[in-house]
């Protein structure tokens, strides 16, 4: 039986010690390897009584970070990845929350870490691998852990800018791993090549699924995502076989005719989540990789990643949604409207969610855990706890999930009740664009577009007036030599709100 995620990394490192497990530029750990570093980080913190208690991991995204999680794992602690490139800014604002106990780091950013943070207890990588592990010590520390304890606090800052520190368990991280492997039917064979940050939930999905399945998983790096072809290069040089990436990436590479100039011969199922993925650029991998699994996954970082999935199956049109599909195993969808009644029909409505993929809520929060962890309005009789997304939805002729938009981007504009989602998807359809994003200014009642890509201004608007309403139309277009992304790969609203 799977309790904790260790056991994950005990039973590949038993059956796969000497396969290479992570690998980045600079190291490759095999399982064995990751065991031994996690087991000699653990024992330092079990030493210090280091037990249920948060541990910030400050280093670059690399190998080094799996043995930190891993090794907080073992100690019976909860780990919060903080990457060396996000603005100290935004680190101070997280540590304040988090209050860790201990930070994890390495030589090079001790005196980063060091200039701000007097009183943390700061263990660095480099010492903690010369230590001895006490097997026997470590132990007595895992028969105190049990499944529902905190493995990680993920901080999410969506269009507040402020930072929200996400609690997941180990039960929750089991239970969507166990789901991944069965839908997608992952094994040993597989080869993922990573492009989440590992503070973004989207890592999750590839870390423990390559721990479960004694997989193998490379750390892209980061800089090839700015030339596609030189991307395409790297999966195909290291037989990457499987990806799960944001939209923004693969739409990079499509947009810059990348697909047709590099055939990836291995690579056979596309995975996606984050943020809406345009079925233009979708059907351009499509064509290229006509044989693949592709899968749009959806989900906030509220309910460990994922909580709906959509393997695309059918043909769409460049100016059709893609539907986030169908509740995945052991997850529940309700979508409810404004009286906390089940939608009918094709009506729109909040999607929220039930099952052991709910967090626990925010670290030292609770005022905001409250406003979207509440009570399931549909039961009376007991205390079940639902998420409400803010994610507005609708059921197609198919039953499946259709994202319309977010709660915060739908607006009234002219008397008319506008999801701004809806835009974006029919200008996303015209030939020319590469991305778009839609904001409203409340000052000037203005719905302003903002656009990357070379086609014509008044192209749009007569594309445009063929698929949507009068009142729906963008009343100001800005065109951007590059859409602003925040540091999960997305695009960055908050900044473009900064641009009206």
């Amino acid at each position: 039986m799977i309790r904790l995620v260790t056991d994950y990394l005990d039973y590949a490192a038993e059956h796969f010690p000497d396969k290479e497990a992570f690998i980045d530029e600079n190291k490759t750990l095999t399982f064995s390897d990751l065991q031994i570093e996690a087991q000699r980080i653990a024992t330092q913190l079990a030493k210090r009584k280091v037990f249920k208690k948060s541990v910030a991991v400050f280093l670059n995204k690399s190998v080094k970070c799996i043995s930190a999680f891993m090794g907080i794992a073992y100690s019976g602690s909860f780990y919060t990845p903080i990457d060396t490139s996000m603005p100290m800014s935004r680190v101070e604002k997280i540590l304040e929350t988090l209050q860790p106990e201990v930070i994890i780091t390495d030589k090079k950013h001790k005196e980063d870490i060091e200039l701000f943070f007097h009183d943390i207890e700061i263990l660095v990588y480099e010492d903690l691998m010369t230590s001895n592990i006490d097997g026997l010590l470590l132990k007595q520390v895992t028969e105190c852990i049990i499944d529902a304890d905190v493995l990680y606090v993920l901080f999410t800052s969506g269009l507040t800018g402020v930072p929200k520190g996400v609690i997941i368990s180990h039960k929750s991280v089991i239970d969507y791993t166990e789901w991944v492997t069965e839908t997608f039917k992952i094994d040993d064979q597989h080869i993922f090549g990573n492009q989440a940050p590992f503070y973004f939930d989207n890592s999750v999905l590839d870390i423990y699924q390559t721990l479960k399945n004694g997989a193998c998983m490379y750390i892209i790096p980061e800089q090839l995502f700015s030339f596609p072809i030189k991307l395409l290069e790297f999966l195909d040089n290291k037989k990457i076989n499987t990806i799960f990436w944001v939209p923004s990436a693969l739409c990079l590479v499509a947009n810059l005719r990348a697909l047709h100039k590099l055939h990836v011969k291995s690579l056979n199922k596309i995975l996606f989540a984050g943020e809406v993925m345009p079925n233009k650029q979708l059907n351009m991998w499509r064509s290229e990789y006509p044989e693949a699994l592709f899968a749009n996954l959806y989900g906030p970082t509220e309910i460990t990643d994922v909580c709906t999935y959509y393997i695309v199956n059918r043909d769409f049109k460049d100016s059709d949604a893609l539907p986030i599909g169908h509740p995945c195993l052991n997850t529940s969808i309700m979508v409810l409207n404004d009286k906390n009644e089940l939608v009918r029909n094709d009506a729109v409505g909040e999607l929220c969610v039930r099952g052991t993929s709910l967090s626990y809520g925010y670290y030292n929060n609770q005022a905001k855990t409250s406003e979207v962890f509440v009570q399931n309005p549909l039961n009376k009789n007991y205390r079940e706890i639902i998420y409400r997304t803010g994610d507005l939805v609708r059921y197609n002729e198919y039953g499946e999930l259709i994202y319309v938009s977010r709660k915060d981007f739908q607006i009234k504009h002219i008397g008319h009740r506008i999801e701004l989602g809806e835009i974006e998807t029919a200008i996303s359809a015209i030939q020319g664009i590469e991305t778009a994003c839609c904001i409203y200014d409340e000052n000037r009642s203005k719905i302003v577009m903002f656009y990357t890509g070379d086609v014509i201004e008044d192209m749009i608007i007569k594309t445009l007036n063929k698929t949507l309403p009068v009142y729906m139309l963008p009343n100001k277009k800005i065109k951007l030599d590059k859409m602003p992304l925040n540091l999960n790969g997305k695009i960055d609203r908050v900044k473009l709100k900064e641009l009206l």
